[in-house]
C-alpha cells in the first residue's frame, strides 16, 4: 500500500475545532475554501473528549467534524488520539505514566506521557483505535489513518525492565551470548540470570545524562528496545484498525533526523511515510533537504507526506523567528522537490490557550483573511491546485547515495572517546550539503539498502559496520564506483565492540589505510590541511594515517604528524573504483572540494553547480515525465541558462535550451523537461 490516492497534492493541516464554539466552524470552512485547503488532520489529541470516562465513549463532536468535512468536499487524515493520556486513565492506572531517566514516576501531564510497556495503556489505546475504525472506516471524508503523534520518549519503570529482559532473551537466546556482546567481564558485570539486568539509567550505568554510560552495549540495546516497544504500540493500533478497515492507508508522523527512534526499524510497517518539518534555527536549506530525503528513503524512494510545517513561526523555542515573505512557498516547493506528495501545516487555526497559542497558524485568533500569512497560504494553495497531479508519485533517479545509520549515530555519541564534540548529524550533513550544493540528486538510505544503482556512496562517520556492509561497499568500487568514508568509521561491530583489527576495521581493504593513533583536540584547535594548491581547516579529531596502498591527496600541515595523509584515495579493483578516506573533520569548503572531485569523476555535477544557493532536484513522474525543480535560496535573483527546452509548470512559460532563465529571490520553478 502506498500514499493515499488523490487528484492533486493534499493541502491543509492540523485542525482542532473541538477547541472552538460551533459558530467558528462556519468561518473556518469559509476561509479554508478561500485558501484552497482540502485536507484536514483531525483528532490528534482528542482522547479525553471522545472517551471522557473508562466505559464512556462520545463521538458526537467528532461525528460533526467528519460530516462537516464531507459536506464541504474535504478529506480527513483521522488520528487515533492516543499520544496523550486522558486524566482519568492516569489516575485509574498509575502504571501508564512513565518513569523517567532519574527513576521518578510521573503523574498526569504534558503529552507523549505513556509507558509503552503498560498493558493498561495498550488495552485502552487499541480499544479507542478499534472504535474509531469501526465507526469511520467507510466515512466519505476519510483519506488516511494517523496513529498516535510524533512517537518519542523512553520509560524506565519495572514494566519496561521486564519487557527489556524479555526482548533480550529473544535477541540473544542465552546469557553467554549476552555477556559476550556486552563485554561484561569488564567491571564485574557478568550476569548469571536475566532477572539481574536493569535498564541503563541515572540509577545504574549512566552519569551526566543519557550520553554518558559505562556500558555502551547495554545502552545501545535499550535504545533499540525503546524503538521496538513504541513500534509495538503502533502495530497494535494498526492491527485493530485493519480488522475494520483493510484498505485505508495508515501512517504516523515522524520527526526527520530524530535521534531517539530508529525509523528504519519502523519503515516496513508504514503504508506511507510522513513527517513534521521544524528545522533548527538558522539551519541552511540543505538541513531540511537531508531530512526530506531521509524520509523518502524510508520507503525505498516512494513519496512521503509533509504532515506538518509552520506557516509562519514556532512557539517552543527560546526565540521563534518569523518566516520571511516567500520562505513558506520556497520551503513547500523544496519538500515537493524531494518527494513530498502532500503539504500540510500545523496549525490551521491558532489555539486560544496553553503552550501553542503563539504557534503560527493559517488563521489567527482574530479569524482574519487579510493577513500576510493567510494571503501567502492562499496563493500557494492556488499554485498547488494548478499543478494538479503532475508531481504525484514521482521518483528521484539518484546515482549518489548517503548512508544514514541510527546505530552509528547512537554508538558514536555515547562513546567514551575519542571525542564528545563530534556530532553525527553535523558530519553527515556536511557531506550531504556538499553533494546537494554541487547539484547531485542524493538518496539517503539505510546501511541495509541495495547499493547496485549507485555510482557514489557517501558514508561519513560510519562508526558501526554490521553484517555484509563492507563487502557490499567493496562491490560498488569493484564495478567502478566510489565510496567515501571518514574518521571514526569502521570502529565497532553491532554490539559496540572494537574490531580486533587495524582501524578502519572491515573498511580497511577498500580504503587502503591503517590508523594506529588519533589526536582529539578542543574545538578551538585548528589543523591546516593541504589539498592540492589550497589549504583548508580541520578540527576535533586528527587520525594519523599509514597508507597501505592508498595515495595521499591531502596532508596535515602542523604538529608532529605534519606532512602525513589527512585525505587518501585508494584504487580498488580492475574497473577503476576508488575508496576515499577523510581522516579528520574538514571544514565545509574542504568537504566540498573532496565531494565535488568525486562527483566530477562520475559526471554527477549538476547543471548549476556553480551557484550553490540554487538547489536542484529531479523527479520522474509515473508516466516518465522528467521534472526539474529549481529553488533559489538567495535573497537576490539567480540568473541561469536553460540546459534543455522546458516548460515551467508554475507559470506556463516555455524556455529553450541556451536561453536565460531568471529565478526571483526565494523563487522556485518546476520545469517539465522536453
Amino acid at each position: 500500500m502506498t500514499t493515499p490516492h488523490t487528484p492533486k497534492i493534499p493541502y491543509g493541516g492540523d485542525y482542532n475545532p473541538e477547541q472552538w464554539p460551533r459558530h467558528v466552524h462556519d468561518d473556518d470552512h469559509r476561509l479554508f475554501t478561500r485558501a484552497r485547503i482540502d485536507t484536514l488532520t483531525v483528532g490528534v489529541f482528542s482522547w479525553s473528549l471522545t472517551q471522557p470516562g473508562p466505559d464512556v465513549y462520545d463521538f458526537t463532536t467528532l461525528d460533526r467534524i467528519m460530516d462537516r468535512a464531507a459536506d464541504e468536499g474535504r478529506r480527513v487524515c483521522l488520528a487515533t488520539g492516543t499520544a496523550a493520556l486522558p486524566p482519568w486513565l492516569a489516575k485509574r492506572h498509575p502504571e501508564v505514566n512513565r518513569t523517567d531517566f532519574e527513576g521518578r514516576r510521573h503523574r498526569h501531564g504534558q503529552r507523549h506521557n505513556f509507558c509503552p510497556s503498560s498493558p493498561a495503556y495498550r488495552d485502552h489505546a487499541t480499544a479507542m483505535a478499534a472504535r474509531l475504525a469501526e465507526r469511520y472506516a467507510h466515512h466519505p471524508a476519510l483519506l488516511a489513518w494517523h496513529i498516535n503523534n510524533e512517537y518519542g520518549g523512553a520509560c524506565y519503570c519495572e514494566l519496561c525492565a521486564e519487557a527489556f529482559r524479555a526482548w533480550l532473551r529473544d535477541k540473544y537466546g542465552t546469557l553467554d551470548a549476552l555477556n559476550d556482546a556486552w563485554w561484561t567481564a569488564f567491571w564485574s558485570h557478568r550476569y548469571s540470570d536475566f532477572a539481574e539486568i536493569e535498564p541503563p539509567s541515572a540509577l545504574t550505568e549512566h552519569w551526566r545524562g543519557p550520553d554518558h554510560t559505562a556500558f555502551q552495549g547495554i545502552t545501545l540495546d535499550y535504545f533499540r528496545f525503546t524503538t521496538d516497544a513504541l513500534l509495538g504500540c503502533f502495530l497494535a493500533e494498526k492491527e485493530v484498525i485493519r480488522a475494520h478497515d483493510p484498505d485505508t492507508p495508515v501512517t504516523t508522523n515522524f520527526m526527520g533526523m530524530f535521534r531517539p527512534l530508529d525509523y528504519h526499524r519502523w519503515s516496513p510497517h508504514l503504508d506511507f511515510a510522513s513527517w513534521d518539518s521544524y528545522p533548527p534555527l538558522d539551519a541552511p536549506p540543505t538541513w531540511s533537504a537531508l531530512a526530506h530525503d531521509l524520509m523518502r528513503g524510508l520507503k525505498d524512494g516512494a513519496p512521503f507526506w509533509l504532515m506538518e510545517q509552520t506557516p509562519s513561526t514556532t512557539a517552543c523555542r527560546d526565540v521563534n523567528p518569523l518566516r520571511r515573505p516567500g520562505e513558506l512557498r520556497l520551503a513547500t516547493f523544496q519538500a515537493l522537490a524531494h518527494g513530498a506528495d502532500a503539504a500540510l501545516y500545523f496549525q490551521l487555526r491558532a489555539s486560544r490557550g496553553a503552550c501553542e497559542k503563539y504557534h503560527g497558524a493559517v488563521i489567527g485568533h482574530a479569524g482574519r483573511d487579510d493577513t500576510r500569512v493567510f494571503r501567502e497560504v492562499a496563493e500557494l494553495g492556488g499554485e498547488l491546485e494548478s499543478l494538479g497531479d503532475a508531481t504525484l508519485g514521482a521518483r528521484t533517479p539518484a546515482r549518489t547515495a548517503l548512508l544514514f545509520d541510527w546505530d552509528s549515530w547512537w554508538a558514536l555519541e555515547i562513546s567514551d572517546g575519542p571525542s564528545r564534540l563530534v556530532k553525527y548529524q553535523e558530519v553527515v550533513h556536511a557531506y550531504y550539503r556538499a553533494a546537494r550544493e554541487a547539484g547531485a540528486d542524493v538518496d539517503v538510505v539505510p546501511v541495509t539498502a541495495d547499493l547496485t544503482a549507485y555510482d557514489v556512496i557517501l558514508a561519513p562517520v560510519l562508526h558501526m559496520v554490521k553484517g555484509d556492509l563492507a563487502r557490499r561497499l567493496e562491490a560498488v568500487a569493484a564495478r567502478g564506483g566510489t565510496v567515501v568514508t571518514t574518521f571514526l568509521s569502521g570502529r565497532v561491530d553491532e554490539h559496540d565492540r572494537a574490531f580486533l583489527a587495524d582501524v578502519p576495521g572491515p573498511l580497511a581493504p577498500l580504503m587502503g589505510v591503517r590508523v594506529d593513533e588519533w589526536d582529539s583536540r578542543p574545538r578551538d584547535v585548528v589543523q591546516p590541511v593541504h589539498l592540492g594548491e589550497e589549504t583548508y581547516e580541520a578540527r576535533l579529531v586528527f587520525e594519523i594515517v599509514l597508507p597501505r596502498g592508498a595515495e595521499p591527496v591531502g596532508t596535515y600541515g602542523d604538529d608532529f604528524y605534519a606532512g602525513t595523509p589527512a585525505v587518501t584515495r585508494n584504487r580498488f579493483g580492475d574497473s577503476g573504483g576508488e575508496g576515499w578516506y577523510i581522516a579528520t573533520a574538514l571544514d565545509q569548503p574542504g568537504v566540498d572540494k573532496v565531494v565535488r572531485t568525486v562527483l566530477a569523476r562520475h559526471d554527477l555535477l549538476g547543471p548549476h553547480a556553480d551557484q550553490p544557493a540554487v538547489e536542484t532536484a529531479t523527479r520522474v513522474a509515473p508516466d516518465g515525465t522528467r521534472l526539474l525543480f529549481l529553488l533559489n535560496h538567495a535573497p537576490r535573483p539567480a540568473r541561469l541558462t536553460a540546459r534543455t527546452a522546458a516548460t515551467d509548470l508554475l507559470t506556463g512559460k516555455r524556455v529553450e535550451a541556451g536561453e536565460p532563465l531568471t529565478l526571483d529571490p526565494l523563487g522556485a520553478a518546476v520545469l517539465r523537461l522536453q
